[in-house]
């Protein structure tokens, strides 16, 4: 299950730039051929923040779709599947244009009162 290691570099980027501040909300990028499995990811966010720091903390996962361009037809299709293929008619010579992501997008800390 390697989303669990996912999210443990995810809370870690997280921990580092939150400071000790309380943090709402993580919004990650997540590309389709990543093939990772979204209830799997939110599992292990739930069991790695339960009952620390973060344990009210939401991870907001954005699937980005796999997208190419047809150098042949001048094309950009989303694939449903991991053939790097166009969908409109079926060459070969596309260039991936999205679906690879893995990013944290961003980081909602509260403002410290002062």
């Amino acid at each position: 299950m390697h989303e669990l290691s996912l999210c443990q570099a995810i809370l870690g980027t997280v921990d580092a730039r939150a400071a000790g501040r309380p943090v709402r909300r993580v919004d990650v990028r997540i590309g389709h051929l990543r093939q990772v499995v979204p209830d799997s990811l939110q599992f292990s966010w739930q069991m790695l923040t339960e009952g620390t720091e973060y344990g009210d903390c939401e991870l907001v996962v954005e699937h980005v779709p796999a997208v190419v361009h047809c150098a042949a037809c001048d094309v950009d299709t989303t694939l449903d599947w991991p053939i790097l293929a166009c969908a409109a008619c079926e060459g070969f010579d596309v260039e991936l244009r999205s679906g690879e992501e893995l990013q944290i997008a961003s980081i909602d800390i509260a403002q410290e009162v002062r």
